[in-house]
């Protein structure tokens, strides 16, 4: 008897959960309806002219046209190229330097001023002298890239490697583990969490900053996609760039929100709702 009940509390459980998950895609379903409905809308008001605003329709076809003739997907590649190259550079740099930081405190006192400095500065800004210093090759697109994503990466590891419960490190020196095994036994899976959720907030900048690295003399890139189709009058274009650098963004988001929930013991399936 007790077995029927606990079998039946778990479905109705997971009903409920099931009920839950519909019901929150049916109202994201119904929010996705009502703006593009509005969006048609205003197209046939007649307010704003087809260049300026495009009809969902005409930037459906626009984006089936490049899916088809594999233009879309060849930006897509250079941009994720450029986005990977400029982030894995961003966290090995933040993660050395959140490490120095938690190991030696009087040096991180050294450079803390200067890195909070360039994190007030726009990296934008700092187009003109990269291109002076570096070309307007993929160097100056890689470092746009790396000013973007490096600093939530490096202050959210700091975070977690600096703020490692004393008492833990404590039982690791009672068991007599050296300073290098508290660090890779203790501190890092302590730090785990912040430091994978720095590594997400730092890729999404990436993403953000990928119009301003395209904008340095590129010939391809989602960048360089919505800045060419700007100048040709092409909104239509301009919002089918801007929609898959939003969409990809989403997607690399995810992966990194799955990860987290399985570090934490949190499952895997809320993560995509």
């Amino acid at each position: 008897m007790v077995e029927w009940e606990r079998i039946g509390k778990s479905r109705l459980g997971d009903r409920r959960c099931g009920m839950k998950v519909r019901g929150k895609w049916f109202g994201r379903a119904i929010l996705l309806a009502l703006f593009l409905g509005g969006w048609q809308a205003a197209c046939q008001s007649g307010y704003w002219s087809a260049y300026v605003l495009p009809s969902p329709a005409k930037v459906w076809s626009s984006f089936w046209t490049m899916v088809q003739n594999g233009v879309l997907f060849r930006h897509i590649a250079v941009s994720f190229r450029r986005v990977l190259s400029g982030y894995l550079i961003a966290f090995l740099l933040a993660f050395l330097l959140a490490l120095a930081a938690s190991v030696q405190k009087k040096a991180a006192q050294l450079y803390d001023p200067f890195l909070e400095f360039m994190r007030n500065v726009p990296p934008i800004s700092l187009i003109a002298l990269l291109i002076l210093w570096f070309g307007i090759g993929e160097t100056s697109k890689v470092i746009i890239i790396v000013l973007a994503s490096f600093f939530p990466m490096f202050l959210n590891m700091k975070k977690g490697l600096c703020s490692c419960d004393p008492k833990l490190l404590e039982v690791g020196r009672a068991c007599h583990l050296s300073r290098l095994q508290c660090y890779v036994q203790i501190v890092l899976p302590y730090a785990a969490l912040d430091i994978l959720v720095g590594m997400r907030i730092g890729l999404g900048y990436g993403w953000r900053a990928i119009i301003g690295a395209e904008m340095i003399a590129a010939g391809s890139g989602l960048g360089y996609l919505i800045l060419d189709a700007q100048q040709m009058s092409r909104s239509d274009k301009v919002i089918v760039g801007i929609a898959v650098i939003g969409v990809v963004g989403i997607l690399c988001d995810r992966v990194f929100s799955l990860l987290i929930r399985v570090l934490t013991h949190g499952g895997v399936e809320d993560s995509w709702n």
